[in-house]
C-alpha cells in the first residue's frame, strides 16, 4: 500500500475533530442540530485552515443515514454509512466539487448549473462545492446569481476562498459567512505532538515549536512541514535537524545579539554577525527570531506579573526575563520596530549579513537616552536665554542711553476700550527683573528715544494688552506711537519690501546713451517675436558697450549665454531690423541692460503699490480696529496695459 501523508491522513472527519476553528464548529453544529440550515454557505480563510474539510463534513452531516441507515440530519456524522465513506472517497454523486481556477468561465457554471433541477440521486441533499470561488468571471458570477439567492430545497451552495475582497458583493450578500482563522502555534504544535504520537515518531518539543511557528498559521503546511521533517530526521525529530532543514537561527545567537545591544557592545554584535555569516544562517530568520523575543521582553516590562506565567518547559526563559530587566522599555521597542523593518532592507543590500549588521548597529547610534544628551542647544532653548545675554536678534536703530529696565505688570481688566493707538509706557522701578525666556518682538523705536543698555529694548506691548494708568508716586514717560500696517515676516526679501525708504536689493542701472537705444530695439525685438528662447535671454541680460562700422559689441556677464550659434541667430535678428552688423560678445560685470531696467522698473511699481495700500485709510482702519494683516506676496501692481477686473472691454455689451 502507497504511503499517504499526513495532511491527508489525519484530515478530520467530524467536527469534534477539527483544531483551532470552535466558533465555526459551533454555529454549524447548532444550526445543524435545530435544522435551521441555510442554503448558501461561504467559508474564508488563509490556505491550510480547513475550509474544504469543514465542507466535508457538512456535506456528510446533511446526507448521513446513521450506522443503522435510520439516521438523519445530525451535527455528528457517523462516517460509517454508505453516503459519509462515499465523500470521504471522493465518489458521492450528489457531492460536487468544482475548482474555480481552472473552471471560471460561465459555460462551466452554467454546466454546473444544469444539475440543479434533478433531484438528489442518493443522498438527502445536493450540495456543490466551489473552491477558490473568486477566481470565477463576472459572467460566471451574474450567471449564477438567480440559483443562489433561490435554489431548489435540496440543493445547498458551499462557496470557498482565500480572498472574499475579490466577491462581488451580490454574491456575499447570499451567502451565510464564515471566517476561519489562522491557527496559533501553540494550537499547532499540541496537534502536532498527538500526530506524532500516533504515528510513534520521537519528537523534541523544541523541534515542533519550531515547526508550528514556521506553519503560519496553516495546519496543512505544519504537517507538510512535518513529513519533511521526518524525512531529512530518519525517522525523529531533533531541533537542530530541524532548525538545518528550515535555515532556522540558533536562538542562542539571538540571545546574544541581544545582550551585546544591551550593553552597548558593539563588538560582540559584529562578531556574532560575523558567526551567523560563517554558519549560513539566515539574516531574515535572525530578524525574525529576535522580533519573537523582543515582544516577550515587552510585555515582561509592561507587565511583569506575566514573568510567572512564562512557558516553564522553555529553557530559554529565564534568560528572556534577564534581558527584558537590562535592556531599557523604550530601547526594547525601538529594536523591534528596527528588527521588523529591517527584513524589507535585507533584499535591496548587496549582502543580507551587512543588512542585518547596519540594522543592528543602528540602535546604538540611535539610542533614546543618547538623543536627549546630544542636543544640549535645545534643552538650552527650553530653559530659557542667560541672565545677562542679549537676545542676538534685536536691533536698535538709534544709539543707546541708560534708561531704568520697565516692570512687566500682570493683565487687569480693561477699563475702557482701546484707543486707536499704541501707548509704550516705561515706568520706572528700583529692581528690574530678569529676561523673559522668549525673545522680545521686533523694536519699533524713534532717533531720539532713549533705551537701556544693559536692559531690553522698548517693544510694542500685545494688541490684547489693555492700557493700564500709572501707579502712584511713579513717574512715567509715555510716547503715543501710530500703528503701521502690519505685514506677516515670511522672508528677508519681503522684510525689506515692508519700508519703501529702504534701498531696493536689485542693483539699479546705470543709464546710458547706448543703453537707451540697446533697450528699444530690445523691446522691439522681443514685442515682434523675432527673438525666443536664448536668443531673447541674450539680448535681455547684454549691455550694449560700443557700436563701430559693421560690428557691434556686446557684454554678458554668464558665459552659457556666449554660444557661436546663440550670437549668429541674435545678428540675423538684428538684421531683420535694418541692422546687418556682426556681433562680438565680451564675459564681464553688466551694468545697463534691458533685464536690469526692466527689473527696475518692476520694483518700483511694486513699491508704488504697496505704499497706495499702507496709505489707503481704510486699510489703516482694518489693521487699528480688526488687527488684520497684509500677506507678503498678495500685492501685485496692475499693468497700464490690461482693464481692471469686472470692466467691459470697448463696444462690448
Amino acid at each position: 500500500m502507497s504511503y499517504v501523508v499526513l495532511a491527508r491522513k489525519y484530515r478530520p472527519r467530524r467536527f469534534s475533530e477539527m483544531v483551532g476553528q470552535q466558533h465555526v464548529v459551533q454555529a454549524l453544529s447548532n444550526a445543524l442540530t435545530t435544522q435551521r440550515l441555510h442554503h448558501a454557505y461561504l467559508f474564508t480563510g488563509t490556505r491550510g485552515v480547513g475550509k474544504t474539510t469543514v465542507s466535508r463534513i457538512l456535506a456528510k452531516s446533511l446526507n448521513c443515514l446513521g450506522a443503522d441507515g435510520q439516521g438523519g440530519i445530525t451535527a455528528e456524522p457517523c462516517g460509517v454509512c454508505q453516503a459519509c465513506t462515499d465523500i470521504d472517497s471522493g465518489r458521492f454523486v450528489d457531492y460536487t466539487e468544482l475548482d474555480a481556477a481552472s473552471n471560471r468561465g460561465v459555460d462551466e457554471v452554467q454546466s454546473l448549473l444544469e444539475q440543479a433541477v434533478y433531484k438528489p440521486v442518493q443522498g438527502r441533499f445536493k450540495v456543490f462545492m466551489i473552491d477558490e470561488v473568486h477566481m470565477l468571471t463576472g459572467h460566471a458570477f451574474n450567471a449564477m446569481l438567480k440559483t443562489l439567492e433561490e435554489p431548489p430545497e435540496y440543493l445547498k451552495f458551499v462557496l470557498a476562498t482565500t480572498d472574499p475582497q475579490k466577491v462581488p458583493v451580490t454574491v456575499l450578500s447570499r451567502c451565510l459567512q464564515f471566517n476561519l482563522r489562522p491557527m496559533a502555534p501553540e494550537t499547532v504544535q499540541e496537534h502536532l505532538a498527538q500526530v506524532l504520537a500516533a504515528e510513534q515518531v520521537p519528537a523534541e518539543a523544541q523541534a515542533l515549536r519550531l515547526l508550528s511557528r514556521a506553519a503560519r498559521g496553516s495546519m496543512r503546511d505544519a504537517l507538510s512541514l512535518t513529513d519533511q521533517a521526518i524525512a531529512f530526521g530518519g525517522g525523529q525529530l531533533l531541533e537542530t535537524t530541524v532548525r538545518q532543514m528550515l535555515g532556522a537561527v540558533d536562538r542562542s545567537h539571538v540571545l546574544r545579539l541581544i545582550d551585546g545591544l544591551a550593553r552597548g557592545d558593539g563588538a560582540a554584535v559584529v562578531d556574532t554577525v560575523e558567526t551567523l555569516r560563517s554558519n549560513g544562517l539566515s539574516a531574515s530568520s535572525t530578524l525574525e527570531e529576535m522580533t519573537g523575543l523582543l515582544q516577550r521582553m515587552a510585555v515582561l516590562q509592561a507587565v511583569p506579573e506575566r514573568a510567572a506565567l512564562e512557558s516553564s518547559d522553555d529553557p530559554d526563559t529565564p534568560e528572556i526575563v534577564r534581558l527584558a530587566h537590562a535592556l531599557p522599555a523604550d530601547e526594547t521597542q525601538l529594536l523591534y520596530s528596527l528588527c521588523l523593518h529591517g527584513r524589507g532592507e535585507l533584499g535591496l543590500a548587496p549582502d543580507e549579513y551587512a543588512a542585518l549588521t547596519m540594522v543592528l548597529l543602528r540602535l546604538l547610534a540611535f539610542k533614546p537616552a543618547g538623543a536627549a544628551s546630544a542636543s544640549p542647544e535645545k534643552k538650552t532653548l527650553k530653559s530659557g536665554p542667560e541672565p545677562v545675554a542679549a537676545p542676538p536678534a534685536v536691533a536698535v536703530a538709534a544709539p543707546l542711553t541708560t534708561t531704568p529696565v520697565p516692570s512687566v505688570a500682570p493683565a487687569r481688566p480693561p477699563v475702557a476700550p482701546a484707543p486707536p493707538v499704541r501707548v509704550v509706557s516705561a515706568p520706572t522701578v528700583a529692581n528690574p527683573p530678569p529676561p523673559v525666556p522668549a525673545p522680545p518682538p521686533a523694536v519699533r523705536q524713534a532717533p531720539d528715544e532713549p533705551a537701556d543698555v544693559d536692559g531690553p529694548p522698548w517693544v510694542d506691548e500685545p494688541d490684547e494688552a489693555p492700557i493700564e494708568p500709572p501707579e502712584e508716586g511713579v513717574q512715567t514717560s509715555r510716547r503715543v506711537v501710530e500703528i503701521p500696517v502690519r505685514e506677516a515676516s515670511l522672508s528677508p526679501r519681503v522684510e525689506q519690501m515692508r519700508d519703501p525708504s529702504e534701498p531696493a536689493r536689485l542693483p539699479e542701472p546705470v543709464i546710458t546713451a547706448e543703453g537707451d537705444f540697446w533697450f528699444a530695439l530690445v523691446q522691439q525685438m522681443v514685442k515682434a517675436e523675432v527673438v525666443t528662447a536664448l536668443v531673447r535671454e541674450l539680448a535681455l541680460q547684454s549691455q550694449l558697450v560700443a557700436r563701430d562700422d559693421g560690428q557691434w559689441m556686446l557684454r554678458v556677464e554668464r558665459e552659457s549665454l556666449n554660444q557661436p550659434s546663440t550670437r549668429e541667430r541674435l545678428a540675423t535678428a538684428l538684421q531683420s531690423q535694418g541692422h546687418a552688423v556682426r556681433l562680438a560678445v565680451e564675459i564681464g560685470p553688466v551694468s545697463d541692460s534691458a533685464a536690469l531696467r526692466l527689473a527696475a522698473e518692476a520694483s518700483r511699481r511694486q513699491r508704488e503699490a504697496e505704499q497706495i495700500i499702507r496709505d489707503d485709510p481704510f486699510v489703516q482702519a482694518m489693521v487699528r480696529d480688526f488687527g488684520g494683516k497684509i500677506v507678503p506676496g498678495t500685492l501685485k501692481p496692475v499693468s497700464p496695459h490690461t482693464p481692471p477686473r469686472g470692466s467691459q472691454p470697448p463696444g462690448g455689451g
